[in-house]
């Protein structure tokens, strides 16, 4: 099997996910089944857009201080379609509850992955 070498520094984080996941469902497979069918349902497409869904969640993984979230939902943004401009509205009211710290994770790690999501496609 070929290796996969990351790029940056935010595909070797999505990479150290994947890997962690693998290795947690390899260990507790029940459980990771579970997880992952509440979370892809959790997901879907419904009343809110998997994109509004996925602002959301990079919101609350800004303020929670989840720095593989953060990277993990930032992709998400992208992917389904955010553009800079409303990830940095949601960014902007993640931090007027969650202040500096908040705002810190948005200035250093949100626009790292923003930019370097955006060379590698």
């Amino acid at each position: 099997m070929e290796q996969f070498e990351p790029r940056n520094s935010t595909e070797a984080a999505l990479l150290d996910y994947k890997m962690g996941l693998g290795t947690f469902t390899e260990k507790m497979p029940d459980l990771a089944h579970h997880f992952n069918a509440f979370t892809e349902a959790c997901f879907k497409e419904g009343t809110l857009s998997q994109k509004e869904k996925q602002l959301i969640a990079l919101g609350i993984s800004i303020f929670s201080q989840d720095e593989y979230c953060i990277i993990y939902h930032t992709k998400g943004c992208l992917d389904q379609g955010a553009s800079e401009q409303e990830i940095l509205e949601a960014v902007g009211v993640t931090a007027a509850f969650g202040g500096g710290a908040a705002m810190s994770q948005a200035v250093t790690l949100v626009l790292e992955c923003m930019t370097e999501l955006k060379e590698l496609n």
